[in-house]
């Protein structure tokens, strides 16, 4: 899908329509301080006089009662200034984060695949071409990872694999980004982890407490059953541990991932197929701060905006992504035909709100013009006739990373959005190099738009996530600190490849 560019004369008149637009309430600022400065110097004035020279008229038409009022108004507003800016909450910055980057011996080509399905003794003959079949669209590669349990005939997916999957996918991350960031665990105030499926006991924070030894008086804290919306939330709920309840300067820890293993379906049942053809191993581990720099590190990113929308409430969206078992007790999740109507509607819920954020008052404008037009057309067919215009997001944005959850998630983002290809670029490559990595899907995405060199200070980026309940979840990055070379980055050994062109079908077999 390939949106074609403007004429120039239109992308002229676009350009100055911005301009005009986005700086008239600066210039509406610039009027209200240029007025403040205008009564301070009145004041200033005033007091040089003395008593008797106010009384004899020396201000002219000035009052005591219009001096009052003013200098009323200007206290005020002093007041007003300085106590919302000590009640603002601080600003979190994202410090610097770490993939998993899986081993050779978990890849698992087409080949391989399809041939455990075809010998697997659960799966009938039309239930293996449906599989098949839905590999063949799904834009992954052949270089995607699975737990080595997976890769065994039957495949091992019980307790013991899927806590070594986790053991292995989460120690990997922390440990690299420790490495690399230089900071010790006891500095470490706040641990947020996160897995949908499988929740051990003890808890992931528990196993990352134990395994890296942190501080007694942690801040720990597991999210499970959230789905692959889990990793902002996980954000939020750190960014939120920071401002309230940690000195500034601390350091929070965040964990995503998902365990394969565990939610491995071995049933017949087409909806409920879907998901384990699609997921594959990975995980992401992240050091936030209230701290932009310090004596060991430098911050990265400043966390702008985090949005959620959840339709919960609604059965529909409740029941569309639902983990059970199927008719022969067979455990797996099972995806609705509803899950993408209803992420249609969660994604408008959100981005209306993330929008009215972000999005400069040109946008706004244009979106205000096309509503009102719709509202006084009338007749059903005269408001068919007039489109709600889609506000262009990459006036807000310059980078977009879409959770990759599949083909068809990607494709539905980016015509509802009106983005051009190379703006879900990202999204497909890390789709066709990693798969449907869950909650951390997006910050491969966001390593793979570092590894090609394309991040500038100053540049915004848009993080969306989708999720069971049903949720869409969106967080609005900015860089203050462009990344050097990633040397053992997830991309490191396959940056040189991509992008690749994405074809309809693969054979498999």
């Amino acid at each position: 899908m390939t949106m074609s560019s403007p004429p120039p004369r239109a992308k002229h008149l676009k350009m100055a329509y911005q301009l005009i637009v986005n700086n008239f309430l600066a210039a509406i600022a610039v009027l209200v301080v240029a007025a403040v400065v205008v009564v301070i110097v009145v004041l200033v004035r005033a007091a040089q006089l003395g008593p008797g020279e106010l009384l004899a008229g020396r201000l002219g038409a000035a009052r005591h009662a219009h001096l009052f009022l003013a200098a009323f108004v200007v206290v005020s507003s002093a007041v007003a200034t300085l106590l919302r800016l000590v009640r603002r909450p601080r600003s979190v910055y994202l410090v610097d984060y770490a993939c998993f980057r899986p081993q050779p011996s978990n890849r698992l080509p087409f080949a391989t695949f399809a041939e455990h399905y075809r010998l697997s003794p659960h799966i009938d003959d039309g239930s293996f071409r449906f599989v098949t079949r839905m590999m063949e669209r799904s834009g992954l590669g052949e270089r995607t990872y699975v737990p080595r349990g997976i890769l065994y005939l039957p495949p091992r997916t019980g307790m013991e694999e899927a806590r070594e999957e986790a053991e292995m996918v989460v120690f990997a991350a922390v440990g690299d980004l420790l490495a690399r960031t230089g900071i010790r665990p006891e500095e470490i105030d706040v641990l947020v982890t996160n897995c949908s499926a499988f929740s051990p006991t003890p808890s992931f924070a528990d196993m990352v407490v134990n395994r890296f030894k942190l501080r007694g008086d942690v801040r720990a804290v597991h999210l499970s059953g959230m789905g692959c919306s889990a990793g902002l939330i996980a954000v939020e709920v750190a960014r939120n541990l920071l401002q309230a309840a940690a000195p500034r300067g601390a350091h929070a820890l965040v964990v995503s991932t998902e365990t394969t293993s565990f939610s491995h379906y071995t049933g017949t049942s087409r909806s409920m197929l879907l998901p384990t053809a699609l997921f594959r191993m990975g995980g992401v581990a992240m050091l936030l701060s209230t701290s932009r720099s310090s004596a060991t590190t430098t911050s990265r990113f400043r966390l702008a905006h985090i949005v959620r929308t959840l339709n919960a409430a609604e059965d529909r969206a409740y029941q569309c992504a639902y983990h059970e078992e199927d008719g022969d007790g067979n455990l797996g999740v099972n995806l609705s035909k509803d899950i993408v109507p209803v992420a249609g509607e969660t994604l408008k819920a959100n981005i209306a709100t993330i929008g009215s954020r972000v999005l400069p008052a040109s946008e706004k404008l244009l979106y205000a013009v096309s509503l009102l037009a719709r509202k006084v057309a009338g007749s059903l067919r005269r408001k068919e006739a007039i489109k709600l215009r889609v506000p262009d997001f990459r006036t807000a944005f310059e980078h977009f990373c879409i959770h990759a959850g599949g083909r068809a998630v990607i494709d539905a983002v980016q015509s509802g959005l009106g983005l051009a290809d190379e703006d879900v670029e990202a999204s497909r490559m890390a789709l066709h190099r990693f798969g449907n990595t869950s909650s951390s899907s997006v910050w491969y995405e966001l390593a793979y738009v570092e590894a090609k060199g394309r991040m500038r200070r100053g540049d915004r980026v848009w993080m969306i996530c989708f999720g069971s309940g049903f949720k869409c979840n969106s967080a609005a990055w900015e860089c203050i600190s462009p990344p050097a070379r990633d040397a053992d980055g997830p991309w490191a050994d396959s940056i040189h490849q991509y992008p690749v062109a994405i074809t309809t079908t693969t054979k498999m077999c």
